[in-house]
């Protein structure tokens, strides 16, 4: 994702300030994408991958010899949906 580079080059630390909308025309997306980005970097899709990530790993270190399919099992017991 580019966001961060052009937040770092518009911020009035960085020794060469370039505005954001110079930048988002050369990286060719909408400085509106940015904005939106800027306001919530962090999506709702990505914390839930991150606790599905996380709890796929506690699963898998508590017993290493679990397959693919009993770890889905697992974590639809644990209340994750099966996607």
């Amino acid at each position: 994702m580019m966001y961060p580079l052009v937040r770092d080059l518009a911020a009035p630390t960085a020794p060469l300030r370039v505005p954001v909308t110079v930048t988002c025309r050369v990286l060719k997306f909408s400085t509106q994408a940015f904005y939106k980005w800027l306001a919530d970097p962090v999506s709702q899709r990505d914390w839930d991958d991150a606790h599905l990530i996380n709890a796929a790993l506690d699963l898998h270190g508590d017993d290493p010899e679990f397959g693919y399919q009993l770890l889905a099992d697992e974590l639809r017991l644990k209340g994750f949906p099966r996607e």
